[in-house]
């Protein structure tokens, strides 16, 4: 079985990168973020021709997440995170695919901050960690997998300094990351390449693309059930280099 998650960032823009690279990689089940699309323009016909069924959670202009399984339909389980009734951004959407919980996420990004943006990321990732322990306690093998806007560690990005002041690297965002993975998750990315820099995110400003000037916020968390299939996973960084690409490239992980 082979998952995946990718911010697609508009997903009508990039839908013919993205029926290309589902044709060329076959995923069995793929998250994306930031469709930028509502539910009634997501493309679900085209993405029905090539195979996939699909369970969207769009808004007008920003965010919007969606899940696509092969061959099937999401079985749906949540269409929103827990914890406030009153969050109307779409940001969350979690489905069975395969015998699998599968999630996508899309983190708030927090800047600038300080400000009610941080403060609102900050309080979106005790949401997210109450729901993920809920979540560990089922037993169910699991993938927790988005864009979470955070930067684990400074080994997760080409160079800090000019980044010190984004929300993606503040102490409490990386500490509420440190915190999932103390509950039990597997960064699978890190569990493949444990030194190697990793990069799932190029800015389109000051060709740090041509400069390899990354930053790793897409990830793939798994259970400890999940984990025992677990063989490895990587970045389809080429996609990133394609024609009027997304900023983010996708991250897969393959499992027994």
């Amino acid at each position: 079985m082979k998952i995946a998650t990718w911010n697609i960032n508009n997903v009508r823009t990039r839908l013919p990168l993205l029926l290309a690279w589902l044709e060329a990689t076959q995923p069995d089940a793929v998250a994306l973020q930031e469709l930028k699309s509502t539910d009634g323009q997501f493309p679900r016909t085209e993405l029905e021709a090539a195979g996939y069924g699909s369970l969207v959670v769009g808004q007008k202009t920003w965010n919007g997440v969606a899940l696509l399984a092969k061959g099937a339909d999401p079985i749906p389980v949540r269409t929103s995170l827990p914890g406030d009734a009153k969050d109307t951004q779409a940001r969350y959407v979690e489905a069975a695919i395969n015998g699998v919980l599968v999630t996508s996420l899309y983190l708030p990004n927090g800047n600038p901050c300080p400000g009610p943006k941080f403060d609102y990321k900050l309080a979106w990732f005790d949401r997210l960690i109450a729901h993920a322990a809920e979540l560990l306690r089922s037993n169910h093998p699991v993938a927790l997998m988005g864009d979470f806007n955070v930067v684990p560690t400074d080994a997760d990005i080409y160079s800090p300094r000019s980044w010190l002041d984004n929300a993606l690297l503040q102490p409490e965002p990386r500490a509420a990351f440190a915190h999932l993975l103390q509950q039990g998750w597997v960064d699978a990315l890190r569990a493949t390449s444990p030194k190697d820099p990793v990069y799932t995110f190029w800015d389109y400003r000051r060709q740090r693309w041509q400069r390899n000037a990354g930053l790793r916020i897409d990830h793939i968390l798994l259970s400890k059930a999940l984990k025992k299939r677990f063989v490895a996973a990587g970045v389809d960084r080429e996609v990133r280099g394609m024609d009027d690409p997304s900023d983010h490239a996708p991250v897969w992980a393959t499992f027994k």
